[in-house]
């Protein structure tokens, strides 16, 4: 083991479009996540359920999105940020390495957004990588107030010598909030261009993976047609040296 590849995909649940347009888009995001051949899948906007699409949609999965999406060979872990009238979603992490534990904190700083913090503990070979999965706000002062709880949460939760990755949807325009991350001894890919949202053209990196103990080695944003009519985000790959 030399190398692990972390993949960060907002899924946008699985539909695409609005209002009878709206297409089911999940089954062909199960076939991505395979072509991803990452190590470790960071998933956001995961439906657990949706009692009203799935009657809307003869194709709608049976199981849950996150063990529907989990290719032959990885486990899924998944935990609800945001609880709704007909259902619930949130992040989740599919693995490739054995999960030695998981947890999650709520973050919600208001009470108009349910956001939640997803801890996985995997064992990487002979390592333990302790990975973190976030969907940040929409307003600036919740993104930085919740990056901030994060601090809080790893300084607490995780020995201070063991690797860290944080990875998902960071609704950060501009990445205003790199030096906070760089801050907690995190680094992300600083110059490489990393647009990933709207994934039609992407003209803005919403999406990060930063690392604390791991040497990166690049990134990696698969493009065309295939990907932006999935969801509204592309995916971003990070390879880091182990």
């Amino acid at each position: 083991m030399s190398s692990l590849r972390i993949a960060t995909y907002n899924i946008h649940k699985g539909v695409q479009g609005i209002g009878p347009a709206r297409r089911l888009e999940i089954h062909n995001i199960g076939h991505a996540v395979e072509q991803l051949d990452a190590d470790v899948v960071c998933l956001q906007e995961v439906r657990k359920l949706h009692r009203r699409e799935e009657r809307y949609f003869t194709r709608w999965p049976e199981l849950p999105q996150a063990e529907f999406l989990c290719p032959e060979g990885y486990s899924p872990v998944y935990q609800t940020n945001a609880t709704t009238r007909h259902g619930e979603h949130g992040n989740a992490l599919l693995s490739r390495w054995p999960i030695v534990s998981h947890g999650h904190e709520d973050m919600s700083d208001h009470r108009f957004e349910q956001r939640g913090l997803l801890h996985v503990e995997v064992q990487v070979g002979r390592r333990t990588v302790h990975v973190i999965v976030l969907h940040l706000g929409l307003i600036p002062g919740s993104r930085l107030r919740q990056i901030e709880q994060m601090g809080s949460f790893i300084e607490r939760e995780i020995p201070r010598k063991e690797p860290v990755v944080v990875a998902g949807d960071f609704n950060d325009w501009g990445a205003k909030l790199r030096p906070t991350m760089n801050g907690f001894g995190f680094k992300d890919f600083l110059g490489e261009r990393a647009m990933t949202y709207p994934s039609r053209l992407p003209l803005a990196q919403l999406d990060f993976v930063y690392a604390r103990g791991l040497k990166p080695v690049g990134i990696e944003i698969p493009r065309g047609r295939i990907w932006w009519r999935m969801s509204d985000h592309l995916p971003l790959i990070a390879e880091f040296n182990i």
